[in-house]
């Protein structure tokens, strides 16, 4: 299994393969290799700063010699006019890097923010938001870094940290009793010491599971609220509840008053803006 480090250089490198090329000919032609200056990244928007130490990583990996002075760190509420880190070193490095660490800080910035709202419409209930598999390829170990900096919690990296025996799993296994019972058998002849949650469509299916037993949470998917109150209240604080599908940042304080555990909300991490902000010289 790569580890999350790993990751993150890989996805550094080809960010930097797919955006150099074979060379800056623009910064290359008319910047000196000897020229040294600072650069500044200057937040021009309201919201929740992420993605500062996967910047630093940038720099180093491009170009060790980078000084950065870190002024605001991930999770800062930040404004127009703030100035969230300086970074001194060899001009050509700093124009070559600043693309790929403002992509990634604005996306994680914008991740950040949005789910710092979603957590704050949630306050006073003992609801958690959790984040979906609904992530960009090749960036999800930044955009779950950013849900959980913004306060929100991470529901599976993968499908290799958790059994999440959905709909179609339920199916195709010819059932909920037959995919549970084959989860845990196949944990079991495998060493594996995975979560097993299982997806309800209506209450038959949950009292299926509640009969059964074997699982570690629930999910109601698609539920109204009025549903959710009444199948928190048959699980019974028996095995961790989630909401999932179609909830919106409108309807979110309804589940929540509801008892629910967790609500998962795909939209954290896939109808996200990022967060304005520049690299300017300085």
């Amino acid at each position: 299994m790569n580890t999350e480090q790993e990751l993150i250089d890989r996805l550094i490198d080809l960010s930097f393969a797919e955006d150099i090329g074979d060379g800056d000919h623009t910064t290359l032609s008319c910047i000196p290799a000897t020229a040294m200056g600072k650069s500044k990244l200057l937040i021009k928007e309201a919201g929740i700063l992420a993605g500062i130490e996967i910047a630093k990583e940038v720099f180093r990996r491009f170009d060790p010699s980078m000084k950065v002075e870190v002024l605001m760190g991930d999770g800062s509420q930040v404004k127009p006019g703030d100035v969230a880190m300086i970074v001194e070193g060899k001009v050509q490095s700093l124009l070559q890097t600043e693309r790929l660490m403002l992509n990634i800080m604005q996306r994680m910035s914008g991740i950040a923010t949005m789910t710092h709202r979603y957590t704050e419409r949630l306050k006073g209930t003992h609801t958690r938001v959790l984040d979906t598999r609904k992530t960009t390829p090749g960036m999800r170990i930044l955009e779950k870094m950013a849900v959980k900096i913004g306060g929100g919690v991470n529901h599976r990296i993968g499908l290799f940290d958790m059994i999440l025996l959905k709909d179609n799993h339920v199916d195709f296994a010819g059932g909920i009793d037959k995919a549970i019972t084959r989860a845990k058998e196949y944990c079991r002849e495998k060493g594996k010491n995975l979560k097993i949650e299982i997806e309800v469509r209506n209450f038959d299916e949950l009292q299926q599971v509640l009969d059964l037993g074997g699982v570690d949470r629930i999910m109601f998917d698609n539920f109204t609220p009025e549903m959710t109150r009444k199948a928190v209240e048959m699980v019974g604080g028996r095995y961790e509840t989630e909401s999932s599908g179609g909830i919106t940042f409108d309807t979110l304080r309804d589940y929540a008053e509801c008892g629910v555990d967790f609500i998962s909300v795909g939209a954290l991490t896939h109808s996200v803006k990022g967060l304005d902000m520049s690299f300017k010289a300085c």
